[in-house]
């Protein structure tokens, strides 16, 4: 889908986006299904997450950004445990 973007970022060049100053998520096991009401991008810090966007599933590990466009229907499932920076509507490309 046009606007999800997946890409592997160091915490360096991630502090230089101002990450360091979002609002931080964080979340034990669970399965969420639906679609994003507005623009969000993440840092994720800890853990892991499976996306599945259409038929495909992606891993989303630490040091990954990820941008979910607004309408994006998508399935989550966090295995153990996740840890992650966001912002809405935050333009990094």
């Amino acid at each position: 889908m046009k606007g999800f973007i997946i890409k592997q970022m160091s915490w360096e060049k991630a502090k230089s986006l101002g990450i360091d100053t979002w609002e931080v998520w964080d979340s034990g096991p669970s399965v969420t299904e639906g679609e994003f009401p507005e623009q969000e991008t993440c840092y994720f810090l800890e853990g892991e997450l499976l996306v599945t966007v259409g038929d495909t599933v992606h891993l989303i590990q630490p040091n990954m950004l990820v941008s979910f466009p607004k309408g994006l229907p998508c399935k989550w499932e966090i295995p153990h445990y996740v840890k992650k920076a966001y912002k809405n509507n935050f333009e990094w490309e």
